[in-house]
């Protein structure tokens, strides 16, 4: 790590984002007019220095910071009496490089109180009213920033000089290129402070979860980069721990029974973690870890009995026009590189073309007939067969297209029906191909809770929802199924993408395992191999195929 401002160590190999000016001016040079809102936003959003450190609770109004050693004891030492003259030790907190032991042994000879060297600055700082050190360094330049008295060692035979906020904003504003940590390319300033403001709170909030349950192994890894603490991650347990401190993060659909009312009564807060919107090439069923998850603190967005995170978002959110702008530009994105929540490419082309006889041409997507959003927000239809008779009832002239859904067609879920009985009542089976392709050909989508009704509305069809979608009662789809009542705003679509695709979910970057913007993730989706499936996500992929091929073959025999 290098800079002033600088990445978090979420692993060992984390990129540098601040590096030393190669040329006489920096690469996105700063008016004089917003350097003072640069140092303003610093002290704000509590970055630069090691802010992810811990905070070392109450301080004293003098803060004393010693970060040289060895021959510079002498320095130090004077240093100390001088602030002893001049103020009460009650008064002085000492934060001082190298052993916290030795450090400790000088505070409490000297009657003063101590806080160890990897502390969160920002949290030393607040409530100090002057700073004294024996060099320049994090915490210094972060208390100029602030405007707080520092005083530093004259040099020999010179005289005092007070370090100001414009020394600091000349060596990181002047003196500092930074880049972007996913590309290289150089970003101004203010995008940097932005990115360790994202990460500050994904880390605080990482903090609060005491343990994982109901992780696949195979995913672990991954989990861990999503919800790195600086230093480590949260542990992985196999079962309740009643008295464990803050909440449990659990796989939604990896629940054990009992677990809530353990939980409530050891009021341990359950979150449910699940797959994101736009995940990654290639399914969970075949192995493939995500770059993108949800993180649901109240219930699940794909059950409407009670209202989820991403619900309160979309009710409540303000969406400015700047973040409205930034959603637009990301359905852009989307439409016109043909990403969907398990692929991305272009449109393959029409392929063979279909006789509708000019009628209205309706998408009905399968899907999983166990999966929790059926079970849980699929109302009055209990699957594909209900919903395509529903359909075909409601619009007996249309030309329907059934298309089944991926993991069924694998082998890996429940949900298969014959195309004999299909073709009852649909005109055509979609095969092959991404959906999106399909979906750029039929006028309307009609589905029960499918995300490929959310990602219709982002291409301008019609949707009609027959069950409780997290995107249903928003104004935007025509519902069938029993909204909530508590869904009374009405939102536009760029409003929808922005609390969906932008606020909501987690990405973590599968080059350098960094959270980052849905941005990033949609540029690296366009490199195919990051996400060629390895040999032993392969082997694995297909014992679970066999296993769960071989158990229907059981229940069949046995039915």
């Amino acid at each position: 790590m290098s800079g002033f401002l600088r990445i978090p160590p979420f692993h060992r190999s984390v990129p540098v984002l601040a590096r030393a000016c190669r040329d006489a001016a920096p690469a996105f040079p700063v008016p004089e007019s917003e350097r003072q809102a640069l140092a303003a936003r610093i002290c704000r959003e509590r970055v630069g220095g090691g802010f992810w450190a811990p905070d070392p609770g109450r301080g004293r109004p003098v803060l004393v910071v010693l970060s040289r050693t060895g021959r510079a004891r002498p320095r130090f030492t004077s240093l100390l009496n001088q602030v002893l003259a001049a103020h009460a030790a009650r008064d002085v907190m000492l934060v001082r490089r190298g052993p916290n032991g030795l450090a400790a042994g000088l505070a409490r000879r000297l009657g003063i109180a101590h806080a160890p060297w990897k502390s969160d600055p920002h949290a030393l700082l607040d409530g100090v009213a002057r700073v004294y050190a024996d060099s320049v360094g994090d915490i210094v330049r972060l208390a100029a920033l602030r405007g707080l008295p520092v005083v530093l060692p004259a040099p020999e035979g010179g005289q005092e000089e007070p370090f100001l906020p414009a020394d600091v904003l000349a060596d990181i504003l002047d003196r500092t290129d930074y880049v972007s940590p996913f590309t290289g390319s150089p970003i101004p300033c203010a995008e940097a402070i932005t990115l360790l403001a994202d990460w500050r709170r994904t880390i605080m909030v990482n903090r609060q979860i005491g343990a994982c349950l109901g992780m696949s192994r195979w995913k672990r890894q991954r989990i861990a980069d999503f919800l790195a603490t600086v230093p480590g991650a949260p542990p992985f347990i196999q079962d309740f721990r009643a008295g464990m401190r803050g909440a449990m993060a659990v796989w939604a659909t990896r629940l054990p029974p009992g677990l809530e009312e353990k939980a409530r009564e050891a009021r341990t807060p359950l979150w449910r973690v699940e797959d994101g919107f736009v995940r990654s090439i290639g399914l969970g069923s075949a192995l493939m870890p995500p770059s993108s998850i949800t993180i649901d603190t109240r219930g699940i967005y794909y059950d409407p009995a009670r209202e989820s995170d991403l619900e309160h978002i979309l009710a409540t959110a303000g969406f400015d026009p700047a973040l409205r702008a930034r959603a637009g530009r990301l359905v852009d994105s989307l439409v016109r590189l043909g990403i969907s929540k398990y692929g991305a490419g272009p449109a393959a082309g029409m392929g063979e073309s279909w006789d509708t006889g000019g009628r209205r041409t309706i998408l009905v997507p399968g899907q999983v007939a166990d999966d929790q959003s059926v079970r849980c927000g699929g109302g009055r239809i209990g699957g594909n067969l209900e919903l395509l008779q529903t359909v075909r009832r409601h619009n007996p002239d249309a030309f329907i297209v059934y298309r089944p859904h991926p993991d069924v067609e694998a082998t890996h879920r429940a949900g298969h029906m014959d195309d004999s009985v299909v073709m009852q009542l649909a005109d055509r089976i979609d095969r092959g191909g991404a959906i999106l392709d399909t979906i750029a050909r039929v006028d309307e989508v009609h589905t029960l809770t499918s995300l490929a009704g959310f990602e219709a509305l982002m291409r301008g069809r019609r949707v009609v929802t027959y069950g409780v979608p997290f995107y249903a009662g928003w104004g935007l789809t025509v519902d069938m199924g029993d909204v909530p009542a508590r869904r009374t705003r009405h939102l536009s679509l760029e409003e929808l993408v922005a609390g969906v695709l932008i606020l909501f979910p987690r990405y973590l970057d599968p080059v350098t395992r960094l959270p980052c913007g849905p941005e990033v993730l949609i540029d690296r989706l366009q490199t195919p191999d990051l996400w060629r499936p390895t040999p032993w996500m392969r082997a694995l992929a297909a014992q679970t195929a066999l296993r769960k091929a071989w158990a229907r073959v059981r229940a069949t025999r046995a039915s």
